[in-house]
């Protein structure tokens, strides 16, 4: 596990042994950064309550009600669906910074910050918050960027083997995608996984051994997920096998991240009709999770958002 001191120098130009040290070992935040950070992260969960109030006025909850299905095993896949991400990042920033329990929900804030606001606005707010509490790193950009540039390394990683099994259906036309623009998204991922890793050694401050743990966890959380995916859909749809689902779930996946490819719904039902031969029900199916998740995002923002306004002020 990482000290503080092992951090701060894997950090260059970070000189935290200059810097005076408060009772956790760490060194002291600057008392007008931290009251600044503070200021960015209360804002920011400002922004979140109003694009909350904001959706909740477009929520049919009477119809979400009616689609909700109602088998358990659906809602412990959903909870774990929803809460892999956060859960994996604890996981790392517990390793890094021994991060306190209470830190989760600034994790589940972050995430729905992504969701409704603007995507890695709530990376900022959680280096806000992080930057605000002398009892973590006093320098947390360089992890926090490191785990966020790891995670879309390890998300192209699992794009390019996901593409590799579904080539057979690119080849064919199956997925609706020319062969020019197949073969474009491929080198676009594949460029942008290759500049990260010529420059590595610039982009990265954390040491290997870390990095390489990171990678790990972000793996197993891809995997995770998509597990999951499959039994949420199977429980509500049981007469399609477990298997099917998977390779729903993985191409979807692998349709979402792919680059320059437009109308990526139209792109899903097709398959859908191609493998299960009737697209009604799954197209329900995803409406449902697509609203499950929007008021999920809107009551955890709702809650996080509140508790942030708190949590920040106290900070300061």
């Amino acid at each position: 596990m990482l000290e503080t001191a092992d951090l701060c120098a894997s950090l260059p130009g970070e000189h935290c042994r200059d810097q005076p040290m408060n009772a956790a070992g760490a060194p002291a935040a600057d008392a007008g950064q931290s009251r600044w950070a503070a200021l960015a992260s209360m804002a920011v969960s400002l922004a979140l309550l109003v694009a909350v109030a904001f959706q909740f006025r477009d929520l049919d909850t009477a119809e979400m009600a009616r689609l909700l299905p109602s088998a358990p095993q659906f809602w412990l896949a959903f909870a774990g669906y929803y809460l892999a991400l956060p859960i994996s990042e604890w996981v790392i920033y517990r390793r890094l910074w021994h991060f306190p329990p209470a830190g989760f929900g600034a994790l589940l804030r972050k995430l729905v910050s992504n969701e409704l606001l603007l995507g890695y606005l709530g990376e900022a707010q959680f280096y806000a918050w992080a930057r605000a509490r002398g009892n973590l790193d006093a320098a947390p950009f360089g992890a926090i960027k490191d785990i966020t540039i790891l995670s879309a390394l390890t998300g192209n990683l699992a794009t390019l083997v996901m593409l590799v099994l579904a080539w057979p259906f690119v080849t064919a036309g199956q997925l609706g995608v020319e062969g020019t623009t197949a073969f474009a998204a491929l080198g676009i991922v594949l460029l942008t996984s290759l500049v990260i890793l010529l420059f590595r050694q610039k982009l990265f401050t954390l040491p290997r051994r870390e990095l390489l743990l990171i990678s790990g966890i972000h793996l197993v959380r891809i995997a995770a997920v998509l597990f999951l995916s499959a039994v949420m859909w199977q429980a509500v749809l049981p007469e399609v096998a477990l298997t099917m689902w998977l390779v729903l779930a993985t191409l979807r996946q692998l349709i979402s991240r792919l680059p320059l490819m437009p109308n990526k719904d139209v792109v899903f039902a097709g398959i859908t009709v191609l493998l299960l031969g009737n697209s009604a029900q799954v197209a329900a199916l995803m409406a449902m999770m697509a609203v499950l998740l929007l008021a999920t995002h809107l009551l955890v923002g709702t809650l996080f958002g509140l508790v942030g306004l708190f949590d920040t002020e106290k900070a300061k």
